[in-house]
């Protein structure tokens, strides 16, 4: 998987690791190894090679079998690989296997997400959360943090208390824990005032998989500049702007609302992430009407669709009025479609895909490229008619 390069920092050489439900297609599986490379890439990794083994469930000791460990030891002391990271969360207990056995640092999914929303964190209420939520996440691992850790110079899941709090213990992390919360809380309270300004307005709020266009969607609807990159997790902190729409031709009626772009969402997203973000997507659970965004050009948009509905579900958002934006029909591809998607395994073009499953969601569905503006006035007016 090739990603144009973002910078002339060395990249930490790395192997990925995964283990392959003999219940999910390998078709799926490889997709979700190229998720797992562009995160590693968005932390500053370069993916070597993968280790993949397919297995009912991960081995509860060293996540996959001792055959396999083996394998990636020679090939990790062979090429002197820096970096390990495994496609679940570990347990303490694999972690420290792994190491002892593989003889590199070894991270998982949900250390490799904390260490890029710690790299994106801007204000403080974002920082405050990532914070909170790798504290939260070291405090059952601090076992693991041995000498060997002490040899590294940062690096990828060294970012932030992982890399400052090696020397504690558990009774300093939870002190750290409560006064983050208690932070936490000062900064909430002033996010619910600003919140408390705006309700005579009526809100509108971006949701979606991470990187499928929320921050373009924003530029072009509230003609603002927002950070829009092909990175995962560009955006974290919530941002609101003010949308007004020229008057209704018949009824003359201007169409103003405030538009939020929040966090995007993705697979396995650590819950303690889920916990201490949930005040910044108090803007999601709060709006009137929510724009589910999707990358209809992802081979796996429709998983990536099951995501966002189970993490609104979560946050207590499911209920809200959804418009589906199906963005990238410029970048669509027939071959892109997969027998991961459509039992039957055909190759549908865009037009004949509309007709798929998609034609049940009616008018609150639209097919957008927020990049080219193709369809834009399509979804002003479908917004403009639900925001009356």
């Amino acid at each position: 998987m090739e990603h144009q390069v973002i910078n002339t920092k060395k990249l930490e050489r790395a192997i990925l690791v995964g283990v392959e439900p003999k219940n999910v297609p390998l078709k799926t599986n490889r997709v979700f190894l190229d998720e797992l490379e562009f995160l590693a890439y968005t932390a500053g990794a370069e993916t070597l090679k993968r280790f993949t083994q397919r297995l009912e469930y991960p081995n509860p000791k060293t996540y996959v079998g001792v055959g396999k460990m083996e394998e990636i030891a020679v090939y990790v002391k062979e090429q002197d690989i820096e970096l390990a990271i495994f496609d679940d969360e570990l347990s303490p207990s694999q972690i420290r296997n792994l190491e002892e056995y593989i003889q590199c640092k070894i991270i998982d999914r949900s250390s490799l997400i904390l260490d890029i929303f710690a790299k994106n964190a801007q204000t403080a209420q974002a920082k405050t959360q990532v914070e909170l939520a790798q504290s939260e996440y070291l405090l059952p691992r601090l076992t693991r943090m041995w000498t060997h850790l002490q040899k590294q110079k940062g690096g990828i899941g060294m970012k932030g208390p992982g890399e400052k709090e090696i020397e504690t213990d558990r009774r300093v992390i939870r002190d750290k824990i409560s006064k983050l919360k208690k932070e936490l809380k000062d900064i909430d309270r002033q996010s619910v005032t600003r919140r408390k300004n705006r309700e005579s307005q009526k809100r509108v709020a971006l949701v979606g998989y991470t990187n499928v266009g929320k921050s373009t969607i924003l530029n072009v609807l509230a003609r603002a500049d927002v950070l829009a990159e092909d990175k995962l997790f560009a955006t974290l902190d919530s941002t609101v702007r003010k949308v007004v729409f020229p008057p209704d031709p018949v009824t003359y009626k201007p169409c103003i609302f405030l538009l939020s772009d929040t966090v995007g969402f993705i697979r396995k997203l650590p819950h303690q992430l889920v916990e201490s973000f949930k005040s910044t997507l108090a803007e999601v659970i709060e709006a009137d009407i929510l724009l589910h965004v999707v990358d209809v050009s992802h081979p796996q948009f429709e998983d990536q669709m099951d995501t966002v509905t189970k993490t609104l579900a979560e946050i207590g958002a499911s209920d809200k009025p959804i418009i589906t934006v199906f963005n990238k029909i410029d970048k669509y591809s027939p071959e892109a479609t997969s027998d991961d998607i459509f039992e039957d395994e055909a190759i549908y073009d865009l037009e004949t895909l509309k007709k798929t499953w998609m034609a049940k969601l009616d008018e609150n569905i639209v097919f957008v490229s927020a990049a080219k503006g193709d369809n834009i006035d399509e979804l002003k007016e479908m917004i403009r008619k639900r925001v009356g």
